[in-house]
């Protein structure tokens, strides 16, 4: 049986797999390595994950998640499951989320894979690996159409005036913070990008305000123009996963065909289609 994993820095989604499909489901928290390292990752999976595996052989385990882009990282985790699960460490793929999201989209075809959730990723995979990809840039340089993104635009009209006052009145009802404490998490208290894409459910809320539509469209068209057009996208579809891709589906149908781009799929999480490809 093969263990697969989806890996996120809030929650790991681990699935075990047969030749009929799914046979086990857990889930542990994030095992982000750039927040961890093996000695944590490993207790807490001896804790969570290991007691469900008893009585199963798994042949091999293939981790894709965030934070395993750099060898040492990709080592961090190996290690981890490793002596959690009293593998050979060479029985362990680890790869970046991005490849995971390629993979469940598109299994052994060639595609452009796509993740817009709270961050936003691209890249071009063959079938096998990732062959090209646009640096992503993080929110602050990059990351178009993320739920950061969209949160640090939209929170920057309305203190700049750009909707309706009783628009205004709402959002910081909602927010339940007050404009000076809204700079003290954006400038001053960790990890601002979480706190932006708070923003979302917000703004999906009020896509009937035309700023509001323009806003959210304008930044799916530089997701699109800025990172997917830079591929080899025509004759490609562009498959896209995560949080702010699915409940904004219609709105980056809508940019996708103005700017002439095949949509694939579009799915909250990787792993119906991983498990599918592992399955084989």
């Amino acid at each position: 049986m093969k263990l697969i994993a989806d890996g996120g820095s809030t929650k790991v989604d681990w699935c075990l797999v047969g030749q009929d499909g799914l046979v086990k489901r857990v889930f542990s928290k994030g095992a982000n390595p750039i927040f961890r390292d093996t000695a944590d990752i490993s207790a807490e999976l001896k804790e969570v994950l290991t007691p469900e595996m008893a009585g199963y052989t798994i042949d091999s385990v293939h981790f894709y998640g965030a934070g395993c882009a750099l060898p040492e990282k990709i080592e961090t985790v190996r290690l981890a499951i490793a002596d959690a699960l009293s593998l050979d460490a060479s029985k362990i793929e680890v790869g970046s989320d991005m490849l995971g999201a390629a993979i469940g989209m598109f299994g052994n075809k060639p595609g452009i894979a796509c993740i817009i959730g709270t961050g936003s990723n691209s890249c071009y995979y063959d079938g096998e690996k990732i062959t090209a990809n646009v640096s992503p840039g993080g929110f602050i340089l990059g990351d178009e159409g993320s739920g950061a993104v969209l949160g640090r635009l939209f929170i920057g009209a309305v203190i700049k005036n750009q909707f309706p006052e009783e628009m205004k009145a709402r959002f910081f009802d909602f927010i339940g913070i007050t404009y000076p404490e809204i700079i003290e998490k954006v400038y001053r208290q960790p990890l601002p990008n979480k706190f932006l894409a708070t923003v979302s459910p917000f703004i999906k809320e009020n896509l009937n305000n035309e700023a509001v539509y323009n806003l959210v469209y304008n930044s799916f068209a530089d997701f699109f123009k800025r990172n997917v057009m830079q591929y080899e996208y025509k004759g490609n579809k562009v498959s896209l996963i995560g949080s702010v891709a699915y409940h904004y589906e219609d709105v980056l149908k809508k940019v996708a065909i103005d700017l002439g781009v095949e949509i694939g799929v579009i799915s909250q999480s990787p792993m119906d289609g991983m498990i599918e490809h592992f399955k084989k």
